[in-house]
């Protein structure tokens, strides 16, 4: 059981904020991250495949099958080291790999402890009935999806704010940042759960920062 002090352990978001930022890259990081939208759009097509293979795999195995489990997780991983780099953090100037690997040198960086047991019943619900509170909540956070990653909301209205920041003092102020990577560690969080790679419901608990402590040893998948 998870109580508010504690991490939530299945799913773990790391980011990193670069010693030093141009202060002018970030205006066109939308036409340099055209690429990877475009292989981002096709990989989130595959994703929703299979997560409804996953699905009835669940229901009938209780199991998410490994080899589809650590596809979705690369997804996510790159959809998350884009979004860091362009409107989603504006956290590095580092360019984004076109991998669906870990990434260990990356500063932005996401984990999903591989599940040996999923419940059936959960898998009924939990995608679209349980799921829902979160829903509300995180659509203000992006204001949408589109090709896997934000396209608004409150997220991106903190990045500008954080990139134009950078412009005039040439810092990115330490508290938005921790803010930012704390909205983006929720959306993660819902994330996983609503594409069934966990059964451990998100906790309504903003962590912010870049890191998270683990009170515990778990196994990342992947690594």
């Amino acid at each position: 059981m998870v109580t508010p002090s504690a991490p939530y352990v299945p799913v773990h978001v790391a980011a990193e904020l670069d010693k030093e930022l141009s202060r002018w890259l970030w205006l066109v990081k939308w036409i340099l991250v055209i690429p990877h939208w475009i292989v981002l759009f096709f990989l989130w097509i595959a994703f929703l495949v299979v997560t409804v293979i996953a699905f009835f795999a669940i229901l009938f195995t209780e199991r998410f099958p490994r080899g589809l489990f650590d596809f979705n997780l690369g997804v996510l991983r790159w959809s998350w080291r884009v979004s860091y780099y362009s409107y989603g953090a504006l956290g590095t100037d580092r360019y984004p790999p076109f991998s669906l690997g870990p990434e260990p040198d990356y500063p932005a960086r996401l984990d999903i402890a591989y599940p040996e047991q999923l419940s059936r019943s959960q898998v009924l619900v939990k995608w679209w009935l349980l799921a829902i509170p979160h829903y509300l909540i995180i659509a203000f956070f992006t204001g949408g999806i589109r090709a896997g990653w934000w396209s608004g909301g409150l997220i991106t209205l903190l990045a500008l704010i954080a990139g134009f920041a950078v412009a005039f003092t040439d810092r990115y102020p330490r508290d938005l940042f921790a803010l930012i990577v704390g909205l983006n560690r929720w959306v993660l969080r819902v994330a996983a759960y609503a594409s069934l790679m966990t059964d451990a419901y998100p906790p309504f608990r903003l962590d912010q920062g870049g890191t998270e402590t683990a009170a515990t040893e778990w196994a990342t998948a992947g690594s």
